[in-house]
């Protein structure tokens, strides 16, 4: 039979088969099988792993249903058992993660006829193309798609690929930004483990690229299972063994010398004297980047126990310029990234397997800085200071959490309708910052003097006096999760509980635990401060030194708890209806172990479904609404909950150690230790930290769409979304709400002076614990919105996604996504790109309401106008070529000011308002300037393309390939500095407008593999 005639018979057998199918599928770690078959007494269907031998025998019910639920993603063979005898097959029957793999028997020429058919999978390179099975927005890339499309070779690279997925503000590192939401509301999963940052939720750990078999994106939709996130899930199934030994190895490299230049930044033209000057030279700021690895996978016991492993070193050598004026200008680094994964996969028997994963994911760095002189372009020869980093999450992607990750997962197949899933695993992280040469024994020395009559010698031992990471700094995160799935009739019931302990030993010191820093005062009769009772430098010269302490080391805890039902009921022939409820519980505990928020029922209905339009899959409409939560991270604690100490003391001083610079004759200055903010070490009381009875942070979101199959060679889809931030967590600083509810009920208003801040709700009232009149009394104070005085909370994101595929048909594949959408309100979210502010849930938005006047537009990952075009072509059975073409409009543009009103309680935060002095008029007259009312940057766009060359000689296992990136090298603006002013004055910030960064430059990567069998 031709192609063509097979194509026909199993369009008209599935036509038939599919009375009541039971279109029902997973979307943690695995998929599903499901059919029809001919409704006979005994009838069986045989569900057996190409790969590992693993087989399943399901019965099917009275009416010829039949499915197999959460299987191990991989190729399937599918066999129809009558009277004990193979009937018909099916072959090489994908699952993919997440999704349900249609296979039926019957009709059309009988089940005889069935074994000429192809095999069917709901998998984008397989017929029928639509899955009708799923309710939610995803994107699943196979690790043989990855290969053959040009793209970095990291998870966040490769999310970008997905619609409605955007670049966040680029201070944050290589962070992604779903449906408007800020880039710390995502969720990441390898193996059914949560890997997202546990500190700042901002980025994840990663693992070797190759071990990637499955990366599932998710948009929006997912049900009851998933939640902690507002953004989007990535959800990754590493490769695992199986029956066939097999090894390989590759090497990956980017040289510096084929990268193009980047972009210098120079000060924009404004009309400054300054315009158009260089002010930091980046053509030299370039990556030598030399990447290799080796797998090995295969069976221990043939069908029962398999292993793989593989791992990667990745070698780069960076350079990077820092801006006029910055100390050690001339910065080189040397990364080494070792990363392995190691997965034993053991089928107990085809009912019990047992999966342990290990994987690391570590970066160190080793730093020098040197002095850059503008003048020659050039850096001097002697190195001024040695850094050494290891897991830090600032090093590579920012969020990165290098991280050792230990998982096992056991799947068992109670009965044919009963399967039990649960999980527990472990991550941990060292993150190490030491100065070269630092001693934690003695204290290290800085000298602030203008020009120091006599130089001071520092401290051999110590490099300087600021603080870094504590080298016991460490994250870690500890999972469990347990899924039970009970078919029942027409019904897929699921249940289950999701529990997480994040806990985070963070925070910086000086080392050496503290710093002497010598300093000045022109006036040595003036009191250095007044305020603090610091009485003048004696002596006549004014010197004087002051023993600082900066500690802010903190043991911060998350608990976060959940538990989940869904009902999946299929309704007739068409219809599949899923009905879920999530109760997430969180808890976050300060650095002597009390819980300063609690939040308990956050109830996250979900509700989808689907419509087979003709009952073949070839058209489904679908639709969804849920609400999603997310708790607050640990950082939250480090400085809002927990004790830091932050003291100075001054002296007077006579003289200083010549060897270690510390000093000697010393007179107080002062009452002793002394802090601005009373940071003395202990934390504040609990019940002070946030709003009585605080609502986490939560979003509404609507999704109705389609998908349709134009022909056997096209696909078409389009969705339409609304989202909607409901409730949001940041602090507030403003003391007037307390200070007026003071006056109202009685009591002496003065101690409201020392109120810092709380965690709050933007946009509602509440009820908040304070010592108002200082007796040591916590008051039980209500406050409406109205006396809180803030704008209500806004972040809306309305979007219509449509795409256009060509599955693969042996020959290529191609796929166009365009998205056209609008993120706007006066609240990104957990963050603050405005200013590239990464204190998540403690940015300056909400800390007073001068803050938010203007603040209502459209928001930072506000890209109106998104194309995404990607695919390869098999050319010939040696040569493969592959494309990926990306487009986006600009991100809007602000001008932040001062405050008007220079006597305001919140003029203190300088160049933060919404309103500017555009005229530049002497005196300043300010325009009001709301959010995005300055235009937009440039669009973005860049193409990239590959070729690779397998060899027949070599029986297409060796393979060799280049990689072009941004092929017409076009660089663009990606955001901006918006600060109008400088500091709290007037003065105009000849740096307004000027680039924070570009899009990368291009660059080439060369790459060269090699696969065989044992």
């Amino acid at each position: 039979m031709s192609v063509h005639n097979r194509r026909r018979a199993l369009a008209l057998g599935l036509a038939l088969a599919l009375a009541t199918p039971h279109a029902f599928a997973q979307s943690n770690a695995s998929g599903t099988i499901f059919g029809q078959v001919p409704a006979q007494a005994g009838t069986t269907v045989r569900i057996a792993n190409v790969d590992t031998g693993l087989s399943r025998d399901i019965t099917a019910d009275s009416s010829g249903r039949y499915r197999a639920a959460s299987l191990p993603v991989g190729r399937y063979t599918v066999t129809l058992v009558q009277g004990g005898a193979n009937v018909a097959t099916r072959d090489n029957v994908n699952v993919t993660i997440g999704s349900g793999s249609e296979v039926s028997f019957g009709g059309g020429e009988g089940t005889a006829g069935a074994k000429t058919l192809e095999g069917v999978q709901v998998v984008a390179n397989a017929l029928p193309a639509i899955d009708v099975s799923t309710t939610d927005s995803r994107t699943v890339l196979t690790s043989e798609q990855l290969q053959k499309i040009p793209v970095a070779r990291d998870v966040t690279s490769t999310a970008l690929l997905a619609p409605g997925v955007v670049s966040g503000d680029s201070r944050y590192g290589n962070v992604i930004s779903f449906g408007g939401s800020a880039a710390s509301e995502n969720a990441y999963y390898i193996n059914g483990f949560p890997v997202t940052n546990p500190l700042t939720s901002i980025g994840l750990t990663q693992l070797p690229y190759d071990a990637i078999d499955q990366q599932q994106v998710l948009t929006g939709g997912y049900g009851a299972e998933f939640g902690r996130s507002t953004g989007g899930v990535i959800n990754i199934i590493t490769k695992r063994g199986g029956n066939t030994w097999k090894a390989g190895v590759a090497a990956y490299w980017s040289p510096e010398a084929l990268e193009a230049s980047p972009r210098n930044i120079y000060v924009p033209h404004n009309g400054t004297p300054i315009d158009g000057t260089l002010n930091r030279y980046q053509n030299d700021n370039k990556d030598n980047t030399f990447e290799y690895g080796a797998y090995i996978s295969g069976p221990l016991v043939e069908d029962r126990l398999f292993v793989y492993a593989t791992a990667e070193m990745t070698r780069a050598h960076d350079v990077n310029v820092q801006a006029i004026g910055a100390a050690g200008g001339y910065r080189e680094s040397e990364f080494r990234t070792p990363r392995w994964l190691a997965k034993i996969d053991w089928n107990i028997t085809d009912n019990h397997i047992l999966e342990l994963t290990g994987f690391s994911d570590k970066t160190n760095e080793q730093r020098d800085a040197y002095a850059f002189d503008y003048t020659t372009l050039t850096h001097s020869d002697v190195r001024a200071s040695r850094t050494n980093l290891k897991n830090d999450p600032t090093v590579g992607p920012a969020g990165q959490n290098g991280a050792d990750t230990r998982i096992a997962k056991y799947t068992g197949y109670i009965t044919d309708n009963l399967t039990v899933t649960a999980l527990i695993g472990k991550q941990t992280s060292q993150h190490v910052n030491l100065i070269s040469g630092s001693d934690p024994t003695c204290p290290s020395i800085g000298d602030n003097r203008p020009v120091p009559p006599d130089q001071i010698i520092k401290s051999s031992c110590q490099a300087g006096s600021g603080p870094v990471s504590d080298a016991f700094t460490r994250d870690s995160t500890l999972a469990r999760r347990l899924d039970v799935e009970w078919r029942l009739g027409s019904h897929d019931l699921r249940a289950g509980i999701d529990n997480q302990v994040l806990r985070s030993d963070t925070g910086a010191e000086i080392p050496g635990g503290y710093a002497w820093v010598y300093s000045h005062s022109d006036d040595p009769n003036s009191p250095v401060l007044p305020a603090l009772g610091v009485n003048g430098a004696p002596g006549g010269n004014g010197d004087y030194v002051v023993k600082n302490y900066s500690t802010t080391l903190a043991n911060v805890t998350v608990k976060q708890q959940a538990q989940y039902v869904e009902d999946r009921w299929q309704i007739g022939d068409r219809y599949l209806l899923s009905i879920g409820l999530r109760n997430e519980q969180f808890s976050n505990y300060n650095s002597d172990g009390i819980a300063y928020v609690k939040q308990r029922h956050q109830l996250a209905p979900r509700l989808g479904a689907t419509w087979d339009v003709y009952g073949d899959s070839t058209f489904k409409v679908y639709a969804n609404a849920g609400r999603y939560h997310i708790a607050l991270p640990n950082n939250v604690a480090v400085r809002g909950a927990s004790g830091s100490l932050i003291t100075q003391e001054y002296f007077a001083y006579t003289g200083f150690d010549p060897v270690t610079g510390v000093p000697t004759g010393l007179t107080p200055l002062g009452p002793g230790p002394v802090s601005a903010n009373n940071e003395f070490g202990e934390a504040p009381d609990p019940h002070i930290v946030a709003k009585k009875g605080i609502s986490s942070h939560y979003q509404d979101e609507y999704i109705l769409g389609f998908d349709k199959q134009l022909s056997q060679e096209w696909n078409f889809g389009a969705k339409a979304t609304y989202r909607n931030l409901r409730s949001a967590i940041d602090d507030f600083c403003d003391p007037r709400p307390f200070a007026n509810w003071a006056v109202r009920n009685g009591y002496d208003p003065s101690n409201t002076d020392n109120f810092i801040c709380a965690l709050f709700n933007p946009g509602q009232g509440g009820e908040f614990y304070y010592d108002v009149d200082g007796n040591g009394t916590l008051e039980d104070i209500k406050l409406s919105a109205k006396d809180l005085g803030y704008q209500k909370l806004k972040r809306k994101y309305l979007a219509l996604d449509t795409y256009l595929e060509h599955p693969f048909d042996g020959r290529w594949y191609g796929r166009i996504d365009y998205t056209l959408s609008h993120s706007f309100g006066n609240d990104e979210g957990q963050l603050l790109s405005d200013l590239g502010q990464a204190d998540v849930s403690q940015v300056q938005s909400w800390d007073f309401p001068e803050l938010m006047i203007g603040s209502n537009g459209p928001l930072p990952n506000d890209r109106r106008h998104q194309i995404k075009a990607f695919g390869y072509f098999q050319a010939t059975p040696e040569w493969l070529f592959g494309a990926n073409l990306f487009v986006a409009s600009g991100r809007p543009k602000n001008c932040l000011g001062i405050d008007p009103d220079r006597n305001d309680i919140a003029s203190g935060y300088g160049s933060s308002f919404f309103y500017c002095n555009l005229a530049h008029a002497n005196p300043p007259e300010y325009e009001f300037t709301p959010r995005g009312s300055q235009g937009r940057l440039p669009w973005t766009w860049r193409l990239d393309l590959s070729s690779t060359w397998r060899p027949a000689f070599a029986d297409h296992k060796l393979g060799f390939r280049a990689d072009v990136f941004n092929v017409f090298n076009h660089q663009v603006i990606q955001n901006m500095n918006e600060r109008f002013n400088t500091g709290s004055t007037t003065s105009y910030a000849p740096a307004y407008g000027q680039a924070v960064s570009y899009s990368q430059p291009r660059s080439f990567r060369f790459s060269m593999m090699y696969d065989f069998s044992l």
